[in-house]
């Protein structure tokens, strides 16, 4: 019995022995200490360069990832490249205003535009944004003159129309010496995006023009060229019929 029992204590022993090594041999736990470590706080970047991807973040469409790489360009280009693109910033910050009879975007003040003895001064377009008033310039098809709202009827936005330019175009209308070169207005053409937001807008503007007694006319609408009938929808077709004209 004795011997019995001394074979099953040094079995344990073995065992535990074994065990011991095991766990020695284990790889241990990480642990957080609840400290960031001195890697990442060394490749930080210099507050200069960190204010820089600030800054270029708050620009429309562009984030963190954008902006470094936009901040990384910056400090990777000619000298004389960086400080032009801060020079171009800094001269639209100073020189750029509304053009004070149609509110386009502008060097001088009247702008180009207005300033155009070549110009149909009778007639006006109305558009939404100075970006409108680009992209019709690039058609080359209209030779009046503009008026820039400034946005639109939102209700949603709180956008009124004492938010929009409205009150410099009804006082355009109804005094010649406001318009370009004092020429009288007999036409008003409402050129607002064909939505719901323009549509309303151009309700609006032409209930004010009509009390100074001007013609009020808006863009065609309707099927664009090379189009199919079977995709278009139900509102592109209501503007197709009812703007419909005869065949010369």
């Amino acid at each position: 019995m004795r011997r019995r029992a001394d074979a099953i204590h040094g079995a344990e022993s073995r065992t535990t022995q074994r065990k011991r090594g095991s766990d020695e041999c284990a790889p241990r736990p990480l642990t957080y200490t609840g400290r960031v470590s001195d890697a990442r706080t060394s490749t930080s970047y210099p507050e200069s360069v960190q204010q820089l991807i600030t800054e270029l973040s708050r620009l429309p469409g562009v984030g963190r990832r954008t902006a470094e790489r936009m901040a990384f360009w910056v400090l990777k280009t000619e000298r004389k490249e960086a400080l032009r693109l801060a020079e171009a910033i800094t001269r639209v910050k100073e020189r750029v205003r509304h053009c004070s009879i149609c509110w386009n975007l502008t060097d001088d003040d009247p702008c180009c535009v207005c300033a155009d003895p070549k110009r149909d001064g009778s007639l006006v377009l109305v558009v939404e944004q100075p970006r409108d008033l680009v992209s019709m310039e690039q058609a080359a098809m209209f030779r009046g003159i503009y008026h820039v709202l400034m946005g639109r009827v939102d209700p949603l936005d709180g956008v009124g129309p004492e938010s929009l330019t409205l009150g410099d175009l009804v006082r355009r209308v109804r005094d010649p010496a406001k318009n370009a070169r004092g020429v009288k207005i007999s036409e008003v053409i409402l050129g607002m995006n064909p939505d719901l937001e323009g549509d309303t807008t151009g309700l609006v503007v032409a209930e004010k023009l009509r009390e100074a007694g001007v013609r009020v006319t808006r863009l065609a609408r309707g099927l664009p060229s090379g189009s199919h009938i079977e995709f278009a929808s139900r509102a592109v077709l209501a503007d197709a019929i009812t703007g419909r004209r005869d065949l010369d």
